[in-house]
């Protein structure tokens, strides 16, 4: 018998990202995904056929709905921060897809219109609730490198332009590797070492122009409007160090996805946009890395485990692992590094969160709060 009843939940959006979204949430007991909507009415229907889903709504129509409680919202991120204003006002709680909105200002006012509603806010990414990133939390709460002294983050690619159906998007205001990519690997950073204080950067934009090589815009060419390579130093409120490099420029590289380095050892942390493994410990005098088994379930592509943390937070009140206070960090962050290197200067990050509490051992699936 579920423990709790279950939440009804409206998407809105019905994009490339929404399909593993409406497969994974309806495994979970907490989640009732009852109408979807998109701008494109017939995307929408789409998806409401192939997962079978109640009701293809607009978007109006859904944030009138009194039943739907929760709204997922898988919009473009230039659309983030409109669609949370809206869901506020309309008395139901949201969950972003990342980033949680593009302006800086924006990410403070949905937060203050939630807690005035008496609402909650979240965000993705949720990939640290994962299997691996949670064996690596645990790894850290043990103790098992020490204390952590210093990481390092790359995520380096040369963009999206030949593979996603419409990419345009990516080299406009709110993409860009920091702020597509960028929330992976800094809420798996945060999680596993606490928020930020302070942050310098040097970003550019390397071409001028991308040419489009995926189906079905192939041989269009998109003007790039952002950063397109960014490097950032992190200073964490305890004291540790990261170097992270984002890059839609480069087209191969060896380096890890993150590596966190301890008093004791040295811990290798999966790529922070999956939900799996390998998960790697290098002990001081050992002479070679050892790969160690996930204490953790979820290793699979999980999206919507934030969600249905969002869930259970609203029916038990207890707090929320993937917040809307940690998104807005991480947007604060983001914006730090671009604005380091515009001003050629640290940047004190004046918001913070509270590291997410780690997911308990054991649980089942379908389930975060047995």
């Amino acid at each position: 018998m579920a423990k709790y009843p279950p939440v009804n939940v409206g998407v809105i959006g019905a994009g490339n990202i929404s399909g593993i979204y409406l497969e994974v949430g309806q495994t979970f007991e907490i989640l009732k995904i009852t109408a979807i909507a998109d701008q494109i009415r017939e995307r929408a229907q789409n998806q409401a056929e192939l997962y079978e889903i109640p009701h293809a709504l607009s978007k109006s129509e859904m944030l009138e709905d009194p039943s739907i409680e929760l709204i997922l919202n898988l919009t473009t991120p230039d659309a983030h921060a409109e669609i949370a204003f809206q869901a506020l006002n309309a008395g139901k709680s949201v969950y972003n897809e990342k980033p949680l909105a593009i302006s800086q200002e924006d990410g403070p006012k949905i937060l203050a219109l939630a807690q005035q509603k008496g609402l909650l806010v979240g965000g993705a990414p949720d990939t640290f609730l994962g299997g691996g990133l949670q064996t690596c939390r645990k790894i850290i709460d043990d103790g098992t490198i020490g204390s952590p002294i210093a990481a390092t983050a790359f995520m380096m690619c040369h963009g999206h332009e030949s593979w996603h159906p419409a990419p345009e998007f990516f080299y406009k205001e709110g993409g860009g590797p920091m702020f597509d990519m960028g929330p992976y690997y800094l809420t798996a950073l945060v999680s596993l070492m606490g928020p930020v204080k302070r942050v310098t950067g040097s970003a550019r934009a390397s071409f001028p122009t991308r040419t489009i090589t995926s189906e079905p815009l192939n041989g269009q060419l998109i003007t790039v409007d952002v950063p397109t390579h960014a490097a950032g130093i992190l200073d964490f409120a305890s004291e540790a160090i990261a170097t992270i490099v984002t890059s839609f420029d480069v087209w191969a590289h060896n380096l890890p996805c993150i590596e966190i380095y301890g008093t004791d050892g040295s811990l290798s942390v999966p790529d922070p946009n999956t939900f799996g493994g390998p998960v790697k410990v290098r002990r001081r005098g050992m002479n070679s890395w050892s790969e160690l088994p996930l204490t953790h379930g979820y290793a699979e592509n999980s999206r919507s485990l934030g969600l249905a943390d969002l869930a259970y937070a609203l029916r038990s009140g207890r707090p929320q692992r993937a917040s809307g206070e940690m998104c807005n960090h991480i947007l604060d962050i983001m914006h730090a590094i671009h604005d380091a290197s515009n001003q050629g200067r640290h940047i004190e990050v004046t918001s913070t969160c509270t590291q997410p509490a780690p997911l308990p051992l054991g649980l089942t699936g379908g389930k975060l709060d047995e």
